[in-house]
Formats: C-alpha cells, sequence, structure tokens
C-alpha cells in the first residue's frame, strides 16, 4: 500500500533534517585535490545587480542595498531554492570584481552560520548537489585572502555537505533533481581530499540513471528542452570531473551524453537558443554552444524525431515542430498541451515562438501558458489539445478533451524544399475532428508553406461532428490559427487586411499571406520569459473560420520579401558553427 503524497513530502522533510544534522559530526575536509576550475557560465549583468542589491530570483526582485542575502523576507519557496541553490555564485564570479568577491564572501560564510548545522530549506539533495557544484567551482574566487578559520569553516562544510548527499541522494526525484544530487557528490567526493570514498556509490547510481531517464531518441519523460540541457551539462561535468581524475565514467554514462547531444543540435534555433516547449525556455545565453562544444560530439540526429520534436532547416531558417503527445503520468506536471506547434528563427532572429512558461509569474500565468492558445498552432472552439497532467494545470476546457493518443507524422523531400505533415486526434473526443498540418520550408530558407485540415475521418467522428454542428446551431465549429510573435518583430496589418508584415530588427521583412475566406487578424499577445518580473508585450497572428463541413482545409504562407544589408550581415550561428 502506497503511502499519502503529504505524509510521504513530511518524511523526507524530516529525514532530510535528520541527516543534514548528523552530517555535522563529519570530519573535515582537509583541502582539494587539485585546483578547481569553474565550469558554470554566469552573467556580468546579473552579477552587477546582485552585488549593488537588487535580488531578483523566481520571478520577484527585492531592492534592498542594505540587507543582508539571508536576511530578506523570502516570497515563495522558488525564491528560496534560488538561494540556497547558489547559481547566482556564477553571477558574482563573472563580474570577479573585489565588490563582487565580497558579497560572495559575505554571503557564503554567512549561509555556513545560519544553516550550516543543518537547518533551513537548502537541505534538500538536488540543492546541495548545486550548491556543493558551485562552491567547488568558485572556491578560489571566494577563498582569496581569507583566514585560517575561515578557510576551515569552508572545507568543514563542504565535507558535511558531501556526507549528507551520500545519505540522501537517492530521495531526490527521478530527473534533473536526481542528476544534479549525483552529479554533486561525484564532484565533491572526486574534488575533496578523503572524500574519494563517496564517489563511488554516485558513479554507479549515475550511470543506472542515464539508463532509466534518458530513452533512445536522446531525450527525458518531460520532453523538456531546456531541462535536457541541464542534464547534459551535469553529465558533461562529471564526465569531465572523471576524466580530470584519470578515470573513465561507465559506458552507459558516455552512451547517454552521445545520445543527447545529436537530439540538443534538433532542439537548437538557428539563434543558438532552444525551443521553447513543454515548460523550458530557450536557455541561458552561451551555455547550449558551451555544452555542445565541451561534449566533443558533433554528430546530428538522422531524420526522424528527436524527443518528440521534429526539424525543418534550410538556409538560416530553423522551424522545430512538437510533433509527439505531450508527456504523460508524473513527468507531465509541467506538459504543455502544444502537439503540432511550432517555432520558426530566422538567422538570429526569432520571428514564430509559443509563449513559454508561466510559472515564475504565478499559478494563472502557468496554467495560461499550458494551453493550446498560447502556442503557435490551431485552437478548435476554445479547447486545448490535450488533458494536461495535475490539478493546477488547465481551466475548465482543458478538462474536457483527452490527451492526443495517435500522432502520425512523415517528413520528406519535395522538389523545392522540406516537408512535415502530421496530425494528433485531440480533438476527436469532443468534435470528431482531425487535427492534420503540413509544413513546407524551401530550402534556401525564405519562405514556408503551411496548410491546417480538420478531418473527419470515419462514422463515429462524422457523427459526433453532427452533433457539435448542431450544438452551434449550424454556424460551424469555430477555430482559430495563432502565430505567436517575438516581442522584437514589428508587425503590420497590411491594408484591405489580406497580409502581415512582420520586421525583424536584423532588416529582414516577413509577410504572411492566406488563402480562403478566414479573417485574419492582429492581437495583442504575451511573452513568458524567466527571468523577468513580468510578462513582455507582444503580438499574434491569428487566423479565425468555422468547420461547417467534414473536411476543413486552411493553407497559409510565410515568406522573406526583403533583406537589408544589416539583415546579411546578422549570420546565423548555424553557419558560424560555434557549437562544432
Amino acid at each position: 500500500m502506497s503511502e499519502p503524497i503529504g505524509f510521504t513530502a513530511r518524511k523526507a522533510r524530516f529525514l532530510n533534517r535528520l541527516h543534514a544534522r548528523l552530517a555535522t559530526r563529519a570530519r573535515a575536509a582537509t583541502a582539494f585535490v587539485s585546483s578547481p576550475e569553474p565550469k558554470t557560465i554566469g552573467s556580468y549583468a546579473r552579477g552587477r545587480q546582485l552585488s549593488a542589491g537588487n535580488y531578483l530570483f523566481a520571478g520577484h526582485l527585492i531592492a534592498a542595498p542594505d540587507v543582508g542575502l539571508w536576511d530578506l523576507t523570502v516570497p515563495d519557496a522558488a525564491f528560496s531554492d534560488e538561494l540556497h541553490g547558489f547559481a547566482w555564485l556564477d553571477d558574482l564570479a563573472a563580474v570577479g570584481d573585489i565588490t563582487t568577491r565580497e558579497a560572495a564572501q559575505r554571503w557564503l560564510w554567512g549561509w555556513i552560520d545560519r544553516f550550516g548545522r543543518g537547518s533551513g530549506a537548502g537541505w534538500t539533495p538536488d540543492l546541495t548537489g548545486r550548491r556543493l557544484i558551485r562552491w567547488i567551482n568558485h572556491a578560489l574566487f571566494v577563498l582569496r585572502g581569507q583566514d585560517k578559520a575561515l578557510g576551515d569553516a569552508f572545507y568543514l562544510s563542504l565535507a558535511q555537505q558531501t556526507r549528507f548527499l551520500s545519505k540522501r541522494w537517492q530521495s531526490a526525484a527521478p530527473g534533473l533533481p536526481r542528476f544534479e544530487a549525483l552529479t554533486g557528490l561525484i564532484y565533491a567526493g572526486l574534488s575533496l581530499e578523503g572524500m574519494e570514498v563517496l564517489a563511488e556509490p554516485a558513479i554507479k547510481a549515475l550511470a543506472r540513471e542515464c539508463a532509466l531517464q534518458i530513452d533512445d531518441q536522446g531525450g527525458l519523460p518531460t520532453r523538456n528542452p531546456e531541462e535536457l540541457l541541464d542534464v547534459f551539462t551535469l553529465l558533461t561535468w562529471a564526465a569531465a570531473t572523471l576524466s580530470e581524475a584519470g578515470r573513465e565514467a561507465p559506458a552507459a554514462h558516455l552512451d547517454a551524453i552521445e545520445r543527447v547531444a545529436p537530439t540538443l543540435r534538433t532542439l537548437r534555433h538557428s539563434d543558438g537558443a532552444l525551443a521553447r516547449f513543454h515548460g523550458g525556455g530557450r536557455g541561458q545565453e552561451g551555455w547550449l554552444d558551451h555544452a555542445l562544444a565541451a561534449s566533443g560530439i558533433k554528430t546530428r540526429q538522422p531524420d526522424g524525431l528527436s524527443m518528440g520534436y521534429a526539424r525543418l532547416s534550410a538556409g538560416r531558417t530553423s522551424v522545430i515542430v512538437d510533433a509527439s503527445p505531450p508527456a504523460s503520468g508524473k513527468a507531465s506536471r509541467n506538459a504543455h498541451a502544444s502537439t503540432l506547434a511550432f517555432e520558426l528563427t530566422s538567422g538570429r532572429r526569432p520571428l514564430i515562438v509559443n509563449c513559454g512558461p508561466g510559472g515564475s509569474f504565478g499559478a494563472e500565468w502557468r496554467r495560461a501558458g499550458r494551453a493550446t492558445p498560447s502556442h503557435s498552432t490551431l485552437v478548435l472552439d476554445g479547447y486545448s489539445s490535450a488533458r494536461l497532467g495535475d490539478a493546477d494545470s488547465s481551466g475548465p476546457t482543458e478538462m474536457l478533451v483527452d490527451t492526443p493518443q495517435s500522432v502520425p507524422i512523415e517528413m520528406s523531400q519535395v522538389n523545392d524544399g522540406i516537408r512535415f505533415q502530421g496530425g494528433h486526434d485531440g480533438f476527436v473526443s469532443t468534435h470528431g475532428l482531425t487535427h492534420a498540418r503540413t509544413l513546407e520550408l524551401t530550402f534556401d530558407g525564405r519562405g514556408m508553406a503551411g496548410e491546417d485540415m480538420l478531418l473527419a475521418l470515419d462514422d463515429t467522428d462524422k457523427r459526433r461532428f453532427d452533433r457539435a454542428l448542431d450544438a452551434s446551431k449550424l454556424q460551424g465549429v469555430p477555430f482559430a490559427i495563432r502565430f505567436h510573435l517575438h516581442p522584437e518583430v514589428d508587425a503590420t496589418l497590411d491594408l484591405g487586411g489580406a497580409a502581415i508584415s512582420m520586421a525583424l530588427k536584423s532588416g529582414e521583412i516577413w509577410v504572411f499571406r492566406h488563402d480562403g475566406n478566414f479573417d485574419l487578424a492582429l492581437d495583442p499577445s504575451v511573452y513568458l520569459e524567466k527571468g523577468r518580473l513580468k510578462p513582455r508585450a507582444t503580438q499574434q497572428i491569428v487566423l479565425k473560420g468555422r468547420a461547417m463541413q467534414y473536411a476543413t482545409r486552411i493553407r497559409w504562407s510565410l515568406s522573406k520579401a526583403q533583406e537589408t544589408a544589416i539583415g546579411i550581415r546578422d549570420l546565423s550561428r548555424d553557419e558560424l558553427d560555434l557549437a562544432d
């Protein structure tokens, strides 16, 4: 008989506190085996903000230049997690001057004084793993100028946290939290004198997690591209640490890196950023290219799906399509109803996007970001195309549909380009309609033709559609095809409402057109971006109509109308080949 979720969480917290306090009895580490080299990349701008007392974490900004980091009034658990995870140490080290070093030293030893005896929110396996990696990465930065007593306290705390991880890593949730815990344990075990014995079980456990969590396509069950990048980065760090210690990572560990690298290349837009799907953002600037380069793996995914995504790439244009159902089961907590949605980037400029993850702006924005209308795809009668995974995940309309069970796709070449064809049955149970989408990208990357169809495929589906048509009083089932634009796109509805022109900062002009008797509009939208205080205002192209028959076809196109000299110089990262 399984334990109730609330009881299990309370039990985990109790055991974490118990082992955290037991870990304070650990014998201190004496030194590093070798001088650690930083492997993490921070933000210079964020480092400056932090040292000035502007604390921006988990979507909250606290401007308190006279208040220490650990004296802040914490607004929520996500804010607290970011404090205790110490990823902000990357940002301070990116600046690296006396002011930021003193802030880093003040806040690190402040953590030891306040929480080092096993109390506080930071004693969870994933946060401890994240914190250990940063402390070791930036040890030379924070130890500079400190006396022996403070150095001893630093090494003692490292030993205590490592001992805690050795006892509690198993309680971390499968996926990114467990990868963080195990990588931190390996990192500390191999970096600190006297801790080597703790690394061996973690090395074997990490290899097992690679085999269990990373599938044949090099993907995770959550289908979150940014989470995959985080896991990949941890795996490459762990492999590098083992190599520096004169050891080789287990075969399952290295095999996972070889599977994930080509998948991340599929999910990488031409500007070097990740496609934003299923709770993931674009990734921190430079991390994707850095991680791919550090892995030394230059292969690309063969034709087909990578973690359920399809990629069309030609010239300076990349198109990434969600071509699978959302995640199910425990992995579905941040799943989005985005099947057949796509993003398009031209060179270094995103054009068509999804709204993105809204969790950092609160529960309402999280729900909105997960629904189908927040993605660049077709929305039928206001419904989302999938039943999402948890009680907080959707409004009442989303709960009335089934998650797509069948998502057939086909990739092929046509005379002048590359073709994607796909469909999903998420609307069949409610309306009897299958959504089919075809995207064709020209070989020069200067144009894409699209076709969306709503089809009642068999007699049962036709009867369902007839009932939906009757419910509309024979006015037709309303649909809308949405194309969310990046905030830096300047869009204008042309005179007569037949087309929409979109100007990119690179100097490119793209034009959207459509065939048929449908309503074209340019409506407000939002761009949900981690690290900002509020959603960014943007626009969306909306093509509306009504399905009156068993087959409804909507054709549209995106084409590059102009490219100035500025645009020609705005080379894409694919062309520069930074990742290879």
